[in-house]
């Protein structure tokens, strides 16, 4: 017998609906797998950032904005590598000079906006209130919560759109034919 609307069986229990479940994991099965191996390698990414960050900013004395840049470049080689033989392993490769160069370019623009959070936060709240913002746990917060947080959303949507291409998704070549395509 079928269940009803809300999953009853008739004299039984509350029952899930076994093909919405199904086709739910059909649909968006392959997204949570990349979304998780994303995840791990912007994981061990995130911890040797936060490592290296904080050993050139307590160790070092470096000024808070450039040891950011530098332990960024550093993590972003190992995400690199991670998701390319991991994360979309199973996407098509195309040049590795272009994927290479695409995943440095959306990777500063990802060290642009966790930069920008540790500006704003060091810089401009810091010149406001000194004692709360002009600090190493405030200057980790900016970084690598708010920062790093709007950069992995932007970096997850660009790697998955423009660097590591799905087969089928390149552009057609362009023709030389001068022809009308609706005769």
């Amino acid at each position: 017998m079928a269940a009803t609307v809300t999953g009853d069986q008739p004299g039984g229990t509350p029952q899930t609906r076994p093909g919405l479940v199904r086709a739910l994991r059909d649909r968006f099965g392959h997204l949570i797998r990349e979304m998780s191996k994303f995840a791990t390698v912007g994981g061990v990414a995130f911890l040797i950032d936060l490592a290296i960050f904080n050993v050139l900013i307590a160790g070092r004395g470096m000024e808070p904005v450039t040891a950011k840049m530098i332990s960024t470049v550093i993590a972003a080689t190992v995400a690199f590598v991670g998701n390319r033989f991991w994360t979309w392993r199973h996407r098509e490769r195309s040049n590795p000079v272009r994927e290479y160069a695409l995943f440095f370019f959306f990777n500063g623009v990802g060290l642009g906006i966790a930069v920008a959070c540790l500006a704003v936060s060091r810089y401009g709240l810091g010149s406001i209130w000194p004692g709360v913002f002009q600090t190493t746990l405030a200057d980790n917060i900016a970084s690598f919560v708010v920062g790093t947080g709007l950069g992995t959303l932007f970096r997850f949507w660009s790697y998955r759109r423009f660097v590591f291409v799905e087969a089928g998704t390149r552009q057609a070549p362009e023709t030389n034919d001068d022809r009308d395509p609706r005769a």
